[in-house]
């Protein structure tokens, strides 16, 4: 029996906000909601109270060279993987938030691009815009792929004033991927992406004219 999904069924008009009550407003933002919602049988929710942290929206990208088949990588200290993880430092790709509204996110990852790795972006394709965790965060990643000249990738970058330090780290394809199968690359911007380029390398070497490797 076929599924049909109708993704337009609910849109904003089937949600109703009583009020809005600002909490906190620090390195994020994080508001209370009153509200309540349509039901997928008819009828409205109950009114109910959700906290929703307001941390603005990101450009990520992953840095591959086609010419030597590999990727770059950055890798520095990450606060929220503090608590819970065996290291807190994250093997991640190039990200960085879009500062102002309206700001092109690809403007954003040649910007980071250059900031975090020392390298600038050739080629640039969009993969996909999604949210990392909509039950009660506003941000919407953009995620992107780019040719980059991996041949000279390497040192510790990052803005001093925003107390950045960066390890630039160059991999082949395959090893990148390992790492997502072994858990030592664990945020999803990377897994997306490196199982992006896992599926999809050779049609993208052909867009970018280079020939198709071996699989």
């Amino acid at each position: 029996m076929k599924n049909n999904i109708d993704v337009a069924r609910f849109d904003r008009n089937d949600v109703e906000v009583k009020e809005i009550t600002p909490l906190y407003h620090g390195f994020f933002k994080l508001d209370g909601y009153q509200l309540r919602h349509r039901l997928f049988e008819g009828g409205w929710s109950d009114w109910f109270s959700r906290e929703v942290l307001d941390r603005g929206h990101a450009a990520a990208v992953l840095l591959y060279d086609p010419e030597l088949d590999k990727v770059v990588m950055v890798e520095q200290f990450r606060v929220g993987a503090y608590p819970t993880a065996q290291s807190p430092w994250q093997l991640e790709l190039v990200a960085g938030m879009l500062d102002k509204e309206g700001e092109d996110p690809q403007d954003v990852a040649r910007r980071e691009s250059v900031e975090e790795s020392g390298l600038s972006l050739g080629e640039m394709e969009k993969l996909y815009s999604y949210y990392p965790s909509a039950g009660g965060m506003t941000e919407q990643i953009h995620l992107y792929v780019a040719k980059v000249d991996a041949s000279d990738a390497g040192g510790v970058h990052g803005l001093a004033k925003e107390n950045e330090d960066i390890k630039v780290h160059t991999l082949t394809r395959e090893h990148a991927f390992e790492l997502t199968q072994t858990g030592r690359i664990n945020n999803a911007a990377a897994l997306i992406a490196l199982q992006w380029l896992a599926l999809n390398v050779n049609q993208l070497r052909q867009r970018w004219g280079y020939a198709p490797i071996s699989q």
